[in-house]
């Protein structure tokens, strides 16, 4: 369908208010905007000649039209510098962070989403992708082939790792270097923007996973135009820190917060994921999270978006509203159910796994409460973790069993199916999409998947080495893999088929499809059932059942009661249960609705869970139960 977003317009003034750095195609030729406070003169150097000067503006600013068109190569100059620069908002980088920058007019594409209301956290089935490794091909054409492979297991929400440009053939994206510029190692820009495009027509939405705590060290030419980018003010674990609060902050902050809306109109994006948020310091009044989340949301105009965070310390201040002194985000990652799940699945809590013991408690309370740790110690840091959040909602924790980073902080990169039996594998899936949180699966999840994800980073040889070391010294924390025979085993980081070993197999879609069955069917449960679709804050309460089993019971009024009992242990055979969650409602009894042991998923079969003898509830297995006339 065709809507007001595919008019032309002139993209010079965007609806974030601000103007947009870099090369922006108007109507009359090229303007281009360039923060360069520590140059007297800036120059426009176009690959098929001529030399421009752009005019000094206010604030360090250089600014002025060229006459050059849309495909058009340049470079900037830099006072007397010999060697040019590509420009720091370049939107096209097709020879690498270190060629030259390209002009792209975003007009050119004709969207066809006019009609597309945006996202919300609330309801969001999120699907974490690596467009790299996504296809064999690792494009976005080839990507947007399995959307609706997506669609029909119940994905609405894709988080797309990071896009913009980095050094090497590959990589994971969070050393990007050309914040504006969609990597050229995926396709063109506009193919980026025919995937988010074909997402919206299926009826999935796209959020864009963004670095703004630091910038890789390898085409990182920023502090060539400021060195006010960056401070040494604050610690960072990845590079220099970037500067917003220090002095020349007001050209930084712009640029950031720039970015963030730029993604969100040329591209149709439906929000960001914050990486390392705990890494973006800033003491300014206005910290650069919240600037950055009114931006986006104006940006998007009419549509709604979602902008999720990755907080290790837990700070429940990013969901707050502005008004009660929070940042406006939408959504936390919950490491601490991720650390409880793993646990419990594998029986391993070495390293930063040691707060967490995998007791049915915890579940019970992440279920109910949402992060573990909200202020008290955390022995593993020695230090108290986390912030209040009891009144948060429950879709504000976005839940998951495995991501990028978890999966590849290990030695082999195995996923959490292939470290737990079959049994607790399905019972784990049905906790985590039937909770109340916002379930996430990675890459490969819905169907199992055998292919590893191990970190992976095509990086020159001087650097390479030094992140193999690094790689080797934070495994170090990990006693298991201090054992040489398992460090000799390690895979390189920038060695091709590291990357290639990560590339999902789409054959085992088929050759899996007791894992497709039983997530489809879940997340049907979840959209079709009144009280999983609810998401209600104090909908559900929970209780300890025996050592490695629970009950989570969701109170749904008028449209009856469900039960969630997961059992990760043996058997359990008894004639009573002293606990009044089990006891149905007035006049009626349970049936079984759904169980993770029925032979489509792999199952073997599920007995009578409640009958007038008692109870059997299986090991290694999940079952759902609803009200039935008695």
């Amino acid at each position: 369908m065709t809507g007001q977003s595919s008019r032309r317009r002139d993209h010079a003034a965007p609806k974030s208010g601000r103007l947009a750095p870099g090369a922006v195609v108007t109507d009359d030729g090229v303007a281009l905007r360039v923060w360069a406070p520590d140059r007297a003169r800036v120059r426009v150097a176009l690959e098929r000649g001529g030399e421009f000067d752009l005019a000094p503006a206010r604030q360090g600013y250089f600014a002025g039209r060229i006459p050059a068109r849309a495909g058009d190569l340049y470079w900037l100059r830099l006072d007397d510098d010999e060697k040019p620069y590509p420009d720091p908002a370049s939107r096209s980088q097709p020879q690498g962070p270190h060629g030259p920058s390209q002009i792209v007019d975003p007009r050119a594409y004709r969207w066809r989403d006019g009609a597309w209301p945006g996202a919300s956290i609330e309801g969001q089935v999120i699907y974490e992708m690596h467009v790299g490794t996504f296809t064999p091909e690792g494009s976005w054409a080839s990507a947007a082939g399995k959307l609706p492979l997506l669609r029909e297991v119940g994905v609405t929400l894709i988080e797309m790792m990071p896009v913009n440009g980095f050094p090497g053939a590959f990589g994971w994206g969070y050393d990007g270097v050309n914040l504006f510029a969609p990597s050229h190692l995926y396709g063109e820009p506009d193919d980026l923007r025919r995937f988010v495009d074909e997402a919206h027509a299926l009826g999935i939405g796209v959020i864009l996973d963004v670095v703004y705590n630091h910038l890789g060290p390898d085409g990182n030419y920023l502090a060539r135009f400021a060195r006010s980018y960056f401070t040494d003010r604050y610690e960072n674990d990845w590079g220099e820190a970037i500067n917003f609060d220090g002095e020349g902050r007001e050209g930084v902050r712009d640029f950031f917060v720039a970015n963030a809306a730029y993604w969100i109109e040329e591209f149709h994006f439906d929000g960001l994921r914050l990486d390392a948020t705990q890494s973006i310091h800033d003491a300014s009044d206005e910290h650069v999270l919240a600037e950055i989340a009114r931006a986006a949301r104006k940006a998007a105009g009419a549509r709604s978006i979602v902008i999720v965070a990755e907080n290790e310390p837990q700070d429940t201040r990013l969901v707050r509203p502005s008004a009660s002194g929070g940042y406006g985000l939408d959504g936390l990652w919950n490491d601490d159910l991720h650390h409880s799940a793993m646990v419990a699945l594998t029986g391993r809590n070495e390293a930063y796994y040691e707060d967490h013991m995998g007791a049915p408690q915890e579940f019970v309370s992440a279920a109910k409460y949402g992060y573990l740790f909200q202020g008290q110690r955390y022995a593993h840091q020695a230090q108290r973790r986390g912030t209040p959040g009891l009144d948060l909602a429950p879709a504000a924790l976005v839940n998951f069993v495995q991501n990028h980073d978890q999966i590849a902080n290990s030695a082999s990169g195995l996923r959490f199916h292939q470290l737990a039996s079959p049994g607790r594998a399905r019972a784990m899936t049905a906790y985590m999409l039937l909770a109340p949180g916002t379930p996430m699966l990675f890459q490969g999840q819905e169907f199992f998947a055998s292919t590893p994800f191990f970190y992976f980073a095509d990086h020159k040889s001087d650097l390479a080495s030094g992140v193999r070391k690094g790689r080797v010294e934070f495994l170090a924390q990990f006693p298991s893999i201090q054992d040489p025979a398992v460090v000799a085993r390690l895979p390189a980081p920038d060695d091709a088929s590291t990357r290639d070993a990560c590339r999902l197999d789409w054959r085992e879609r088929e050759t899996h499809a007791a894992a497709v069955a039983l997530h489809r069917d879940l997340l049907a449960l979840r959209r079709s059932d009144p009280c999983f679709a609810a998401q209600a804050k104090g909908g559900l309460d929970g209780s300890v059942l025996a050592r490695e089993a629970f009950v989570l019971r969701w109170f749904g009024g008028a449209q009856g009661d469900r039960l969630l009992i997961v059992n990760f242990g043996r058997d359990i055979v008894r004639g009573s249960f002293p606990e009044p969650l089990l006891a149905p409602p007035e006049g009626r009894g349970w049936r079984l609705l759904w169980s993770s042991e029925d032979p489509a998923y792999g199952g073997a079969g599920t007995p009578a869970v409640e009958s007038e003898d008692g109870w059997r509830i299986p090991g290694h297995a999940a079952a759902v139960l609803t009200c039935a006339d008695a």
